[in-house]
């Protein structure tokens, strides 16, 4: 065992090559970590305009009195309520640029006492 840690100690084959696929991988984690914390946000906000364009669809309904030959129906009326988070029934919860109404991302700012 002695014999092979000795040896092992005085092995330099190898050695710049590893610390350079080291500092590779190093720069190909980073830029993956950044790239996909970048994809994350970018699905979130796409998933949070496609509610919003559910949200603003009108689901309201009405229909008048209706007479057949042997039936008749007095009418039906159904008003669309605003959902969770519209604000005041506008056209559009969302301005162009803005991330959707309720959907926040909290991500640490860095530092140490983040």
């Amino acid at each position: 065992m002695r014999k092979f840690l000795s040896q092992l100690w005085q092995d330099e084959h190898g050695f710049v090559i590893s610390s350079e696929l080291v500092f590779v991988a190093t720069l190909l984690v980073i830029g993956m970590v950044t790239g996909l914390t970048t994809v994350r946000d970018q699905v979130l906000y796409e998933l949070g305009d496609v509610a919003d364009a559910v949200s603003e669809i009108d689901q309201s309904y009405a229909y008048s009195a209706v007479t057949a030959h042997t039936s008749s129906s007095a009418g039906v009326q159904f008003a669309d309520l605003n959902d969770f988070c519209e604000i005041d029934a506008q056209a559009s919860d969302q301005d162009q640029g803005d991330p959707p109404q309720c959907l926040g991302i909290i991500a640490p700012t860095g530092g140490e006492n983040s």
